[in-house]
């Protein structure tokens, strides 16, 4: 009704402008009229004449006083229609006689400008609704929108099969009549156990709020865990497998090759000479391969089959300066830090920075530089570097595949060992290339009271 007030008086308005404009026409011609009368009535002309000539006079303001209105309000006209217009949304009208020549072809000008502006944004808003619309559509994660009231407004087809019931169906019953009223509280991004579908019952939650038409609106997106653990496990027994695969592969084919070579000794008569040191050659180096995939076996029993950590308060001065003195190749730099006691297993503590302290040392007699181990804390947390001077990291996609390694002769295991170690203490190990190499270990601890 306010709408409709403001659009009546403007009417009214724009009624009383033509009719000022009119009698502003009329006074500005008042001077030269009364002129014209004047000298016509004291002429020396006859009646008929000075009657004909003061009506062809008062036709004339007439027609003059009308067009000074028509050339004054058709452009206002014009110019209302198109603001109507883009009011209404259609941004397809445009004004005659825009140019730049004078002001009133300026605006003219200006609001056709206005109007393409708006066309084209307008365009742009379709094709992006568009693409979210279609995107929300087909990705493969539940999404519910629901207004201040907790009433369903908007739903895609995964969320359709979660709650087991069409759009048509669910938009604008309550979070509470679908069953779902859990996911409207609590952490706005946490996991979750709900059997929404039947074997499925791990669910990552997303909540967040946003406006639309002035009223607040939560959004809600529920991924389905298992398919992302799924597919995590897979492409681990893949990585396990193709290096299990090749290790195995390295020894048995030497050792198949080997024995057919030693069979056809064996069976040859008469056998030569030296075929007694043929047979012990190739025994030994099957004895060799035999034992070294037995010690591969036993290096990923040992990261399979790791223990729980006994957990002990450990002085972090002590533990990094015992590690750093059992690397006799080259003298370890501890800038000392503060006073910690963590609790946590020694000994798998000890073989964690024993591999990294390693791993540093290696790459640092590369090139005849120096290890340096560092620690600081923020009071929650202990942050343990071992920094070495060597050419950095050679290969940072599978440093944490198991079995993969760099180093001639080397187990592949060290740098996952550690890892998992420190991840079963709560905490994690990182790696920072730059000039050499940054192992940074990050673990829970308590301070000296």
């Amino acid at each position: 009704m306010a709408s409709e007030g403001k659009l009546i008086g403007s009417e009214r308005g724009a009624v009383h402008f033509e009719r000022r404009v009119l009698w502003l026409a009329i006074a500005v011609a008042v001077p030269g009229a009364l002129v014209a009368f004047v000298l016509l009535w004291s002429g020396s002309l006859a009646l008929v004449a000075r009657v004909s000539l003061t009506a062809a006079i008062i036709v004339a303001w007439a027609v003059l006083a009308l067009a000074l209105r028509a050339y004054v309000v058709h452009p206002l006209r014009t110019l209302s229609n198109l603001a109507a217009a883009l009011r209404e949304g259609d941004f397809s009208v445009r004004a005659r006689g825009a140019s730049t020549s004078d002001a009133l072809g300026l605006a003219l000008l200006e609001f056709n400008r206005l109007g393409s502006i708006l066309a084209d944004q307008r365009l742009t808003a379709l094709d992006a609704s568009a693409l979210a619309r279609a995107v929300m559509r087909e990705i493969n994660v539940a999404v519910f929108v629901f207004d201040e009231d907790t009433v369903l407004r908007l739903i895609n087809r995964a969320a359709e099969r979660l709650i087991g019931q069409p759009s048509e169906r669910a938009i604008g019953k309550t979070a509470s009549a679908l069953d779902i009223e859990e996911c409207l509280s609590g952490d706005s991004e946490r996991a979750f156990e709900r059997e929404f579908l039947p074997g499925v019952s791990k669910w990552q939650l997303r909540r967040t709020t946003f406006r639309q038409g002035g009223r607040p609106h939560q959004l809600v997106v529920l991924a389905d865990l298992r398919r992302a653990l799924r597919e995590e496990e897979r492409m681990a027994w893949q990585r396990l497998l193709r290096v299990l695969g090749h290790e195995i592969n390295n020894s048995l084919a030497p050792i198949q090759s080997l024995s057919d070579t030693l069979r056809e000794h064996v069976k040859r008569e008469p056998r030569p000479d030296d075929w007694q040191e043929d047979l012990d050659r190739g025994l030994e180096v099957i004895g060799g391969r035999s034992a070294s995939l037995a010690r591969f076996m036993a290096s990923y029993t040992l990261l399979a089959r790791m223990p729980a950590p006994t957990f002990a308060p450990i002085e972090v001065t002590d533990w990094i300066g015992r590690i750093a003195r059992m690397e006799t190749r080259l003298k370890v730099a501890v800038e000392r830090g503060p006073a910690i006691i963590i609790d946590a297993d020694a000994d798998q503590l000890d073989q964690l920075l024993i591999n990294i302290v390693r791993n540093a040392a290696d790459a640092s007699l590369e090139t005849g530089g120096g290890v340096t181990i560092s620690w600081t804390s923020d009071g929650s947390y202990l942050d343990v570097s071992v920094r070495d001077e060597g050419y950095g990291l050679p290969e940072t996609t599978n440093l944490f595949v198991p079995f993969f390694t760099t180093k001639p002769g080397g187990s592949g295991i060290g740098l996952v060992l550690s890892r998992q170690i420190a991840e079963a203490h709560g905490g994690g190990l990182t790696l920072i290339d730059g000039r050499g190499c940054e192992a940074r270990v990050h673990l829970p601890l308590r301070p000296i009271p």
